[in-house]
């Protein structure tokens, strides 16, 4: 995933740059990038920080930096922001992307004339260096902007910063989500709406899809207004997004709240205790617990002080590992219990296994899984999550598979989509003995619509109905 922070003051901004992009720690582990601009000058700090956290490794470069605009992300892939000499001119950008053309795109750039692009470790290009190529194919930065959103296939919002100011450019079917914070110097943009709060700024307007505005110390512009047309992410509710965020007006935190209480009308279980997978979790069990009236309890903390989100491990076999080494259990708040665990989703399943194991070995009697979102049946191609070389790695299509015995249509997935049909409670079955549950009931895809709270149209499902 990822997220981006821009500021355009009267004043210097790195303070406000450098604490607002920290706020974006959340949504990526690999790399930190910050980019501002003085008296003519742009100047750049990358930094990995996928063994120290984004203030760590920027501590330094935030006493040195200077500039009255600047631009900065935390990337999950590519390094960012870049800074670009084109005919438009010298200017940074930084972007939250997943591009599904990006082969077809290259090869038509160098077809035009493009000389090259800069590989990075895996044999990828940069991302962002190919959103900075379409843009330059035309003759002005708003053509060109517009043209690279609607050429990806995939999402595409960035911010590009020139000597006149910040773009913000949200992706055109507003699957990732910007804000525009605004105080007495001046304007910031941001991935994340809580990201601003605490530095001064008051909420000023979020962006449409495909609307493209220009922020400066003195106003923030519409450049290109939205269109009608908009499929927001549903999981920025039920993961990536922070407690504290709100999208399109409704917070995550009271979102995972009417999730949990969806979820508790609809089972019949009767545990001794509801409880959460930390962090993502927790506010969808508290809604459970508020509904049905069960006890809502810790039977495990997650350990913090050293083991953030951001120190994560990208080898997957590292990040079971850690996400187990992670958890400590209270021990009388397990023995003899029958626990009900929410989590916000079943990826491959193997970290929600070993948790469950982990509790029955600290001696818990009972362990019923109720995860906030339902069964994961399609890879996502819009955002990263459940980013993976195969859908295979999803729990539900090995189960499938299983079951199936034999080439698998999308008509046939589509029938393990439907919480009604005989399909989709053997596949259920499947994943609870395979996961050694006690019981195991997903979220209701129209229930947890419901608890966002905003038309249905304008929600993204591919990864739960395979539906564009």
């Amino acid at each position: 995933m990822g997220g981006f922070f821009g500021v355009a003051s009267k004043q210097d901004c790195v303070f406000d740059l450098f604490f607002g992009i920290d706020y974006h720690s959340h949504l990526g582990t690999r790399r930190g990038g910050m980019a501002v601009y003085k008296d003519g000058t742009f100047n750049r700090s990358i930094h990995n920080i996928e063994n120290a956290p984004f203030r760590t490794k920027f501590d330094k470069d935030v006493q040195e930096m200077k500039g009255e605009m600047g631009i900065g992300c935390i990337s999950d892939f590519e390094p960012q922001p870049l800074i670009i000499r084109s005919h438009h001119g010298t200017y940074a950008i930084t972007t939250v992307s997943k591009i599904n053309n990006q082969n077809e795109l290259t090869q038509n750039l160098f077809e035009q004339g493009q000389a090259h692009f800069l590989e990075m470790s895996g044999g990828d290009i940069n991302a962002t260096e190919l959103v900075a190529a379409l843009i330059n194919q035309k003759e002005n930065l708003i053509e060109g902007i517009r043209y690279a959103l609607e050429q990806v296939d995939g999402s595409l919002s960035l911010l590009l910063m020139t000597p006149a100011g910040i773009y913000a450019a949200r992706d055109k079917y507003g699957r990732t989500p910007i804000i525009i914070g605004k105080n007495e110097q001046g304007f910031c943009a941001t991935f994340e709406s809580f990201a601003y709060k605490n530095l001064g700024y008051e909420d000023y307007k979020e962006l449409g899809p495909g609307e493209i505005d220009v922020i400066t110390s003195e106003q923030c512009l519409t450049l290109v207004h939205p269109g009608k047309e908009m499929k927001i992410c549903t999981f920025l509710w039920v993961y990536y997004g922070y407690p504290a965020s709100s999208y399109e007006g409704i917070s995550v935190e009271r979102m995972r709240y009417n999730c949990g209480a969806k979820m508790a009308a609809r089972d019949n279980v009767k545990p001794d205790i509801v409880a959460g997978v930390p962090d993502s979790g927790v506010a969808h069990a508290i809604g459970y617990a508020n509904a049905s009236g069960i006890p809502f309890s810790r039977p495990f903390i997650k350990y913090t002080p050293t083991w953030p989100r951001s120190f994560m491990p990208t080898i997957q076999s590292r990040r079971n590992l850690i996400a187990k080494m992670k958890l400590l259990a209270v021990q009388d708040l397990i023995k003899d219990k029958s626990l009900l665990l929410i989590d916000d989703s079943i990826v491959r399943g193997t970290q929600l296994r070993e948790t469950t194991e982990f509790l029955y070995q600290s001696g818990a009697k009972e362990v019923h899984i109720r995860p906030a979102c339902p069964p994961l049946v399609y890879g996502c191609k819009y955002l990263n999550f459940s980013r993976s070389s195969s859908e295979m790695d999803l729990i539900t299509r090995r189960m499938i598979e299983r079951l199936e015995g034999t080439e698998v249509t999308d008509e046939i997935l589509q029938e393990y989509t439907d919480p009604e049909s005989p399909k989709y409670e053997q596949m259920v079955e499947e994943i609870r003995k395979e996961l050694n549950f006690t019981s195991l009931r997903f979220n209701r895809l129209d229930d947890m619509l419901d608890a966002v709270e905003i038309d249905r149209c304008k929600l993204c499902t591919y990864c739960w109905d395979g539906k564009e």
